[in-house]
């Protein structure tokens, strides 16, 4: 696949870079994004609900009146369930909802989006951005000259910098991501993805076995 590498303004350079086919160019598999996806979203739950049973709930432990006699029902204590203020039944406990997911899974997901983002023509090359200071004014006018109009977009760069992160952290509808942190829910969850030319290389340098895994 090959991608035109564009300018900080949105202009093509005249470089192109080719993008490996067997990590582009695959049968996505729609199922496993959605496992991946489900998974992200469920490892952002904090699980720490949380309903008093009859044993937790404030109350008297007395017996409410005999057992027999009275004419009424049987009854135990004021916590009961069926009383105001009593107990919960089979009410929710604190868990984690996340789940395991193999990491070949995972991979194919990613690629997967990858493939749908290259097919509809929403992955962008620009060369290496080169930020002196964190400037969001500046960085915006970057995205906006990239973006086209589409409205979400993640920059990809291919390790942390400061000044590049801070430049695009205060901006909305973008995510500034190093290419090991992308995952497949941010990729289904953004328009475009504008891939620095540091890190559209890095593709051509995973070893084939990684690719397929």
């Amino acid at each position: 696949m090959q991608v035109d590498v564009l300018n900080t303004k949105g202009a093509k350079t005249g470089r192109s870079l080719e993008l490996p086919d067997d990590i582009f160019n695959i049968e996505p598999n729609d199922h496993c994004i959605y496992l991946a996806v489900k998974q992200y979203l469920a490892a952002q739950r904090q699980g720490t609900h949380k309903t008093k049973t009859r044993a937790e709930v404030h109350g008297s432990s007395k017996k409410l009146h005999k057992q027999k006699g009275t004419g009424g029902s049987r009854k135990g204590n004021i916590r009961n369930p069926l009383y105001k203020g009593g107990g919960t039944i089979n009410g929710p406990l604190p868990h984690s909802y996340n789940f395991k997911l193999n990491r070949k899974v995972k991979d194919l997901a990613k690629i997967s989006a990858l493939v749908y983002k290259a097919r509809e023509n929403k992955i962008v090359v620009v060369e290496d951005l080169a930020m002196q200071a964190p400037k969001t004014k500046e960085f915006s006018a970057i995205i906006d000259a990239l973006r086209g109009e589409t409205r979400k977009t993640m920059v990809v760069v291919p390790e942390y910098d400061s000044n590049v992160y801070l430049s695009g952290r205060n901006l909305t509808n973008n995510k500034t991501v190093v290419l090991s942190d992308m995952n497949t829910y941010d990729l289904t969850n953004t328009g475009v993805v504008i891939f620095t030319e540091s890190a559209a290389k890095m593709f051509n340098e995973i070893p084939a076995e990684e690719e397929a895994a």
